[in-house]
């Protein structure tokens, strides 16, 4: 069942649920933010249309900076906007910002904890037939191991539009994580979003007997996958971690003690991502069988969106089968040989 409270979207389940890039809710949002405090800037290498900051930049072209092809020049100038009072936003796709420009955003952003908003975009092996050397599945180990970085990666466009005036609105550094395709809108308007807080959105009326816990683009797909355990009577709960950091440790290890068993789902990879941190959080404070979804080990590579997702074990059918491992790990204890 869906979280009432929530007011999520109804339509979710059905065929023809609205999907929309979650990069044009970080666009949309940015208009937003710029509307409501003069000091928020925009700056982009390159990539206004492909980012969506080409609509602040359209209805501010007087607070955006377009530096080119220089993604290591883009953040450095950002931190000395941020210096003398402004809030910048850059942009980019994810590989290059933070992945080519990760020591800047180091020692100029972080070191210095200037509130630059970092925009990665088209995150993921859902870039699609770019290939594996456009394809960013390391960006969220990369941010959420500096001090002071504040790391979000919402589940649609909405949420996406939400934490970009949210980020908007903090004294601190920030990363979002965006991905390129149309997704499923699963928030609505009217649905809370809290930096630091998880929400469950998807529970069963019964006790959950496995917990899923997921981030990103692959929310959805998570949602669906314990919509088919409920229609067999198994009880599967999914939270959604659109803040990566700072993690909310209470509804991991609230739903760990639930559950008493966990699956992670991230388009990134497994080592360093949100399953790593999740697995963090329970070793030292409830532990629990656990089975990570995500990019084991591997580069990406070309391909539709839907082939890769499907290639690196990340569909629905792989949640599902995630779940049942775990939920036979939970029921029988004894480590396999």
């Amino acid at each position: 069942m869906l979280n009432q409270n929530l007011k999520l979207n109804t339509k979710l389940f059905d065929e023809d649920v609205e999907q929309i890039p979650i990069r044009r809710g970080f666009g949309e949002g940015l208009v937003l933010a710029a509307d409501a405090d003069k000091n928020v800037v925009g700056l982009c290498a390159d990539l206004n249309e492909s980012s969506q900051m080409y609509l602040f930049a359209k209805k501010y072209p007087l607070r955006f900076v377009q530096v080119g092809v220089a993604e290591q020049n883009l953040v450095t100038v950002a931190s000395g906007m941020a210096a003398m009072g402004k809030i910048p936003f850059t942009s980019s796709y994810a590989m290059f910002s933070p992945g080519r420009n990760w020591e800047q955003i180091r020692t100029t952003i972080a070191y210095n904890d200037r509130p630059v908003k970092i925009i990665g975009s088209h995150a993921g092996v859902s870039v699609g037939s770019d290939g594996g050397t456009h394809q960013a599945i390391e960006d969220i180990a990369l941010m959420r191991v500096l001090p002071n970085m504040i790391v979000l990666s919402p589940c649609d466009a909405i949420e996406a539009k939400k934490a970009t005036i949210e980020a908007a609105k903090i004294n601190k550094p920030v990363y979002i994580r965006l991905t390129r395709e149309k997704t499923p809108l699963i928030t609505t308007e009217e649905t809370p979003f809290e930096i630091g807080k998880g929400e469950i959105l998807f529970a069963p009326p019964m006790t959950a007997q496995v917990g899923i816990i997921a981030t990103g683009a692959l929310v959805h797909k998570a949602i669906i996958a314990a919509q088919n355990f409920s229609q067999k009577g198994i009880s599967v709960k999914v939270l959604n971690i659109s803040s990566v950091r700072p993690l909310d440790f209470e509804a991991i290890i609230n739903l760990a003690k639930e559950a008493g068993a966990i699956v992670s789902v991230e388009e990134h990879q497994v080592v360093g991502g949100l399953g790593s941190a999740i697995a963090e959080v329970l070793v030292q404070n409830y532990p629990v069988p656990m089975e990570l979804i995500g990019i084991h080990d591997k580069f990406g590579q070309s391909g539709t969106p839907a082939e890769l997702i499907e290639y690196y074990g990340m569909g629905v059918s792989h949640i599902e089968k995630a779940v049942e491992r775990v939920l036979n790990r939970k029921n029988d204890p004894t480590p396999s040989r």
